[in-house]
């Protein structure tokens, strides 16, 4: 055999890899997620996965829940707290807005969470009653501020704690979300103000190609 054919059969054999390749994806339906447009929808994701400390929390009912316990599902983490007068219900509705837009098989992968960033009122009966106006299916957690704080500060979302020695403070915090992997890790962030339309497009496809 010569070299020009050798040449061509490689060409060929790459050829069909790629063509090989293209039909799978349309025959299972899958596409991957593009990194120009997941920038678009506000998703920021890390070079490498970030792991979380364990902290000791409480979820909704009372039970002993760390964050970085949740896993077998993709997760969407938000620092805020049931008083909050604007951010965190906006927050809150545009997540539910965007659970109606997902697919089934998607909203069956993912998770919201609400962090307390107020522990000091926010018990687990009151986190409970308030994510339930959103949907009963939103998990609630608080703790310790201490360790809720060095949580928060961990993950890349700061907050500055209310000063409690007056009536009706409130909480200084950010609207960005945090996004967790299904082994439990931190993989980005979620950019406010949220785009459920553009997120509701993007994250089936990032959580269909990545483990």
């Amino acid at each position: 055999m010569t070299r020009i054919q050798k040449t061509v059969l490689i060409l060929v054999a790459l050829i069909a890899l790629v063509l090989g390749l293209t039909f799978s994806r349309v025959l299972t339906g899958t596409r991957q997620a593009d990194p120009a447009a997941l920038l678009d929808a506000g998703i920021v994701l890390l070079p490498r996965s970030r792991p979380l400390p364990s902290l000791p929390l409480t979820d909704q009912d009372g039970r002993p829940q760390a964050l970085d316990q949740l896993r077998d599902k993709w997760s969407l983490v938000f620092f805020g707290y049931t008083f909050c007068p604007d951010v965190c219900p906006t927050t809150l509705a545009e997540l539910r807005q965007l659970n109606g837009l997902l697919p089934a098989q998607t909203r069956e992968r993912l998770r919201v969470v609400m962090v307390s960033i107020d522990p000091n009122r926010d018990t687990p009966a009151q986190l409970k009653q308030y994510l339930g106006y959103f949907d009963p299916a939103y998990v609630g957690l608080t703790g310790e501020l201490a360790d809720i704080q060095k949580l928060a500060g961990a993950v890349g979302i700061p907050f500055i704690p209310g000063d409690t020695s007056r009536e009706n403070y409130t909480v200084d915090h950010s609207g960005n979300l945090v996004l967790l992997g299904p082994d439990g890790t931190q993989r980005g962030f979620v950019r406010a103000p949220l785009n459920p339309g553009k997120l509701a497009e993007q994250l089936p496809l990032l959580v269909e190609s990545q483990p």
